[in-house]
């Protein structure tokens, strides 16, 4: 994904134009006439894995990209708030469901979409959750129940993937990656 073009500046309104700023190695939007330099930097997104017993709350998707399909609660992270409450906002927003955040789980860096995916594992306080406008549905789900093959994002898939197999060896350690464009297929082409 390209960064976004910027044709006027922000700060003061004059035109923008796209060159190298003196001791840096990139291209830059650098405005014509107050000199500011407009950085474009990855998007954070932020969620959790919520656990209840040997359960996981997924939320079925009720916006695009990915509409219908399940995943963990999570999105973009706000200006002025911290990974953890990015986290618990957006299990409040997305499944109306409060966690206590226990520690960072997973972390893959997107480049072709300049992305950085963090995910939280948690656990649930209450039972009292149910869909938020992003999402058709809201389940908690065993192993075994997981709908795999329905499932949004690759760094959600791959989380999974370890948190269940971590559970079953007892010990829970961080896992991260860096994950390339998939193949554009109909089975493959998600995040």
């Amino acid at each position: 994904m390209a960064d976004l073009e910027i044709s006027f500046c922000p700060s003061c309104g004059a035109a923008i134009e796209l060159r190298c700023p003196d001791n840096d190695n990139r291209l830059r939007h650098i405005c014509t006439v107050c000199g500011t330099i407009h950085y474009q930097n990855p998007r954070m997104v932020i969620g959790s894995i919520p656990e209840w017993e040997d359960k996981i709350l997924l939320c079925r998707r009720a916006i695009e990209p990915r509409h219908g399909l399940w995943t963990l609660p999570g999105g973009f992270m706000e200006n002025g708030e911290t990974t953890v409450e990015a986290a618990i906002r957006e299990t409040l927003e997305e499944a109306n469901a409060r966690i206590s955040v226990t520690d960072l789980y997973s972390m893959y860096s997107l480049p072709y979409i300049n992305q950085v995916h963090l995910l939280f594992r948690a656990r649930l306080l209450d039972l009292n959750f149910w869909p938020g406008a992003e999402s058709l549905e809201v389940k908690l789900f065993a192993e075994n129940e997981i709908p795999w093959n329905e499932i949004a994002f690759r760094p959600v898939k791959f989380s999974l993937e370890h948190y269940f197999a971590d559970r079953q060896k007892g010990r829970f350690v961080f896992h991260m990656g860096e994950l390339t464009a998939p193949l554009r297929t109909a089975a493959s082409a998600f995040t």
